[in-house]
């Protein structure tokens, strides 16, 4: 099956190329040439005229069936949201609430140009199980929390969703270990699953430094800041490490980070309306580290527009170092696209507009006034472009939404369930 895009303007995300007007040859779930394919034949044949076709964007830390718990408990401080809110809620949720939960963070991704994302929650067979029906690519984790008692019972579920899913589904799902965070992983059984990612070649997704209060926490019970914590347990130099958040690093933590195998995932939405902080991105950045952009979940940062992840990352960064020039918008780009694949180890298959990578490829409709007139597309993706002007996405070369139509999933039907769900698990609450 061949598919070619004829006449979009092309932001590869490849050195520093710029845009240029060409098309792209996909054959099955490969891009197969780049630039002028006018005299290949092709089964299937769009237009891309007024489109700028990129990268699907990456989101590299979400709870997707927190979703359902979208502006349900605004304004309120990180522990009293979590311990008020979201845990009440969350114990309400049955299996069929985390798939529902789940969808409806696809839908809302697939519609904002999203097509990888990783996910830490429970219940992830029934999400690995929804990811494979609706055609995403995710690297999934469940969350290893250590202080109750039912810590192994997690880790049998981690186990059993790695043995059963990593490297399933075409190929669209890969697998982390995901202990929860320094402060919920205790050092004896941080160590444990340390040595088991590294017995098992995968990465580890963990928060790490999201609040002052976190921070003071480590300090007060092992008299180490949470990044000095993890590096004293040997994390950083035997594993892949996704680093979710990374608020408050003093200049010692981030050059422990340095080297690091993995990096950090920027979430600033979520970070800004919980009051968290402005993570040091530019000086990540500057010391080599990998950053990539994620959005938490729906339940704090309300939106899983990655677009709006890339304004208010930039912007966030600017005003910090009150300078302009920093994190210009071809480098904000990439933290959501090539610096998010490379976060969870597939730059080798997506992240870019290369001949040989898998198709995943999002168009964004330029024909609208907000968009106009172009004069650099690369800021005009940057800081004009929102998750609605996305028109047509592809995952693995097939497409999940053409014309805004999603067409893996039953979009007014999910709406209807999805509401007479919430309601029943936030009463009372």
């Amino acid at each position: 099956m061949r598919m070619k895009i004829e006449n979009a303007w092309l932001v590869t995300m490849e050195g520093e190329e710029l845009p240029y007007k060409g098309d792209l040859l996909i054959e099955n779930d490969r891009i197969i040439k780049r630039g002028d394919c006018s005299a290949d034949a092709a089964d299937e044949v769009m237009d891309g005229t007024g489109f700028a076709a990129m990268p699907g964007l990456v989101n590299t830390h979400q709870h997707s069936p927190m979703s359902l718990l979208r502006a349900f408990s605004d304004d309120l401080k990180l522990m009293d949201w979590l311990d008020q809110k979201m845990l009440p809620a969350e114990a309400n949720m049955t299996e069929e609430d985390i798939r529902a939960g789940a969808r409806l963070a696809m839908a809302e991704m697939i519609k904002s140009g999203t097509t990888t994302f990783a996910d830490m929650y429970i219940h992830m067979n029934t999400i690995a199980e929804t990811v494979e029906e609706i055609g995403m690519r995710a690297s999934l984790t469940r969350g290893l929390v250590f202080l109750e008692p039912d810590g192994g019972v997690r880790m049998t579920e981690a186990l059993h969703l790695i043995d059963r899913w990593h490297g399933k589904a075409e190929g669209r799902i890969t697998t982390m270990f995901g202990p929860h965070a320094p402060y919920t992983c205790p050092p004896d059984s941080l160590s444990y699953v340390i040595g088991l990612a590294k017995e098992r070649d995968l990465p580890i997704h963990i928060h790490l430094a999201e609040t002052l209060e976190e921070v003071a926490s480590l300090q007060a019970k092992y008299g180490q800041t949470p990044t000095e914590y993890l590096h004293s347990l040997g994390l950083f130099e035997q594993c892949h490490v996704l680093l979710a958040h990374g608020v408050h690093l003093a200049e010692s933590d981030i050059q422990l980070l340095k080297g690091l195998r993995g990096g950090v995932s920027h979430n600033p939405v979520s970070n800004l309306k919980l009051g968290c902080g402005i993570a040091p991105v530019h000086k990540l950045l500057q010391e080599g580290i990998t950053v990539g952009l994620g959005t938490d979940g729906a339940g704090s940062a309300t939106t899983l527009d990655l677009f709006e992840e890339i304004k208010a990352a930039t912007w966030m960064q600017k005003l910090q170092y009150g300078d302009p020039t920093i994190l210009p918008a071809k480098e904000v780009l990439k933290m959501a696209t090539l610096y998010g694949a490379k976060l969870l180890q597939l730059d080798h298959e997506i992240g870019t507009l290369s001949p040989g990578k898998k198709a995943d490829i999002i168009l964004v409709d330029l024909n609208k006034p907000h968009l106009a007139p172009l004069h650099q597309l690369e800021s005009l993706l940057a800081y004009g472009v929102n998750g609605a002007d996305v028109d047509t996405t592809i995952v693995n070369g097939k497409v999940l939404m053409y014309r805004r139509k999603l067409l893996t999933i039953d979009e007014e039907a999910l709406l209807d369930d999805v509401q007479s769900r919430s309601e029943r698990i936030v009463k009372g609450v």
